[in-house]
């Protein structure tokens, strides 16, 4: 037992000095460098160095005692802001995913719905375009002459450039995870919300693990999206600070989109492939391919029931 704590305590630390305390201390050396220098020196290292000697020797910081107070300071603040940009990062992917745009206070369901709207006439007219570039492409195929599929390709890339299905949300991250509902529910007849909890438990560790690790890796892209913002106040002292907060914000929007990809694929490929698992949990057959039926009872088994309607009488 004692092995075992001190292997948890040791992982426990680990995660806690890779995701909280390096990135906070960065952050702090930043906000140094900005209220060190300033945007009369931006690059001038030994005024930071200086200040910091400066403040070091002070007597409250120069006996034993005061260093160690000081580092464990500089360690709260660095994995106090590392706790902010965790906190900042979940309510970014709550943004970019848009699950539940419809229930955002106004005015951002207005602004949300106008550019779902908008986004939805675009791939549209970016679908209608690939379904005839492919009926061209079937045409010609019957017709005995193969055409150059180069022009079918770029107009599915533009197509879902948008988004792989048609669009609901006002998010390409958010109609991405959607997709994989989607699918399933047009493919199979299941509903994904109301059957991945349940499938998630009869999952096998390895495509638990896949899921798991495509789930953590968009919680660290969000999370690089929040340190971007986070970097972004240092610019009013210190204007070096804008380019990192932009190479960061580039770096967590192409980090999201690939997490995002990876995490409605796993999805759905886990769904897909399982499907018939969770259908023999539920005692039904499994020895052949879901049929539609079998889906549909999978379905009304796993979705709760409404509660009943209220009796009428006033407490």
């Amino acid at each position: 037992m004692g092995g075992l704590l001190t292997e948890v305590g040791r992982k426990l630390a680990e995660k806690w000095v890779t995701l909280l305390a390096l990135p906070g201390a960065l952050y702090l050396a930043v906000a140094t460098a900005a209220v060190s220098l300033g945007h009369t020196h931006p690059f001038d290292l030994s005024r930071t160095a200086d200040r910091i000697t400066a403040w070091a020797d002070r007597s409250a910081a120069a006996g034993g005692g005061g260093q160690v107070v000081l580092l464990l300071a500089v360690l709260a603040a660095a994995a106090m802001a590392g706790l902010a940009a965790q906190a900042l990062g979940s309510l970014l992917e709550r943004l970019w995913l848009a699950a539940d745009w419809p229930a955002w206070p106004r005015p951002a369901r207005t602004l949300a719905a106008r550019r779902t709207a908008r986004r939805r006439r675009a791939w549209i007219a970016a679908a209608r375009a690939w379904h005839r570039r492919r009926d061209d492409d079937i045409h010609s195929l019957a017709s005995g002459n193969r055409a150059d599929p180069a022009a079918r390709h770029a107009a599915e890339r533009a197509m879902t450039r948008i988004a792989v299905e048609e669009p609901t949300r006002p998010t390409w991250s958010g109609d991405r995870l959607n997709a994989a509902a989607v699918r399933i529910e047009r493919d199979q007849g299941l509903d994904l919300a109301a059957t991945w909890p349940h499938l998630w438990l009869a999952l096998p560790d390895g495509p638990r693990g896949e899921v798991t690790a495509a789930r953590q890796a968009l919680t660290r892209a969000t999370t690089l999206a929040a340190w971007a913002l986070l970097y972004l106040p240092l610019t009013l002292r210190w204007w070096p600070a804008a380019l990192v907060a932009c190479v960061l914000a580039l770096t967590a929007r192409a980090r999201t989109h690939a997490a995002v990809d990876a995490y409605a694929l796993l999805l759905e490929a886990a769904t897909r492939l399982h499907a018939r698992d969770l259908a023999g949990h539920l005692g039904l057959d499994a020895t052949v391919p879901l049929t539609l039926d079998a889906a549909d009872t999978v379905t009304r088994y796993l979705t709760p029931t409404a509660p009943p309607p209220p009796d009428g009488s006033d407490d």
